[in-house]
């Protein structure tokens, strides 16, 4: 029982895993290619296979093996570091954060005063 207990969160853990993997592959098929640049970051094509590895990686191997460790750490490494990165250069992407909405782009619009 302990062991099916067991087997059972490894399965879970992976499928976070690949969910990691997955989020940070398709979040940096959608950034601009410019942007990793001006984030002084890899390029975006390495990051595509990189993450494109660790996808395929968690899905083949066993979760305790060498491999789907590595992958997790890279899944990891872009999500926390690249990303903010990349998303900061390339002008956020969702709403303002704050600010009010008289700001222009120079500071806030005082109506001539």
């Amino acid at each position: 029982m302990l062991m099916t207990g067991f087997a059972g969160f490894l399965g879970l853990l992976k499928i976070v895993l690949m969910a990691l993997a997955a989020f940070g592959l398709f979040d940096a098929a959608f950034r601009r290619e410019d942007a990793f640049r001006a984030a002084d970051k890899q390029t975006k094509v390495f990051w595509l296979i990189i993450l494109g590895i660790a996808l395929v990686v968690s899905y083949l191997f066993h979760l305790l093996s060498f491999l789907p460790i590595i992958g997790a750490i890279a899944s990891i490494v872009y999500i926390v570091d690249v990303r903010p990165a990349v998303k900061q250069v390339s002008g956020g992407g969702g709403g303002r954060r704050g600010g009010s909405s008289s700001d222009g782009p120079y500071g806030p619009y005082n109506g001539g005063r």
